[in-house]
């Protein structure tokens, strides 16, 4: 005879609910994302594209790996992100010539235009969105999330 599985009780469910910080970040992140796809969508970018762009917007191509870390993705995910943009003409992926070991990454000219279009609407997108958490104290939620990502 199998024993009953333990229950947790609903009182659990609402304390995980109301209070759980990776439920809320989650969520968050997801709102967010929806947000800034839906502002990028004119100039052809979703906001993760946008971010991996904004990452390559360096002086000297980087590394995937440095790219990765900024990211906080593993470099599988970020090979998968980076094939469509690939495919359009907007970056390259390279060998470097002092490891050929590891490859650099870096925008097109046309990468640089696409950039250089999408920056303005993120811009404005994001000052609405500040505006409408002035009151939340955007600066403490910044660094609260850089915190946590730091885990």
């Amino acid at each position: 005879m199998t024993e009953p599985a333990p229950e947790i009780g609903h009182a659990a469910t609402l304390r995980v609910r109301d209070s759980c910080l990776c439920l809320h970040a989650q969520r968050a992140a997801r709102a967010l994302a929806r947000h800034f796809d839906d502002i990028l969508r004119p100039v052809g970018l979703t906001n993760g594209q946008f971010s991996l762009m904004m990452a390559l917007n360096r002086p000297e191509p980087p590394v995937m790996g440095q790219v990765a870390d900024l990211l906080a993705m593993d470099r599988t995910t970020l090979t998968a992100c980076l094939k469509p943009l690939v495919g359009r003409g907007l970056v390259t992926a390279s060998v470097d010539d002092r490891d050929h070991r590891r490859r650099r990454i870096a925008l097109t000219r046309s990468g640089r235009q696409l950039l250089a279009a999408a920056y303005p609407v993120w811009q404005a997108a994001h000052d609405a969105l500040e505006g409408r958490l002035r009151a939340h104290d955007p600066e403490r939620l910044r660094d609260g999330l850089l915190a946590l990502g730091r885990l």
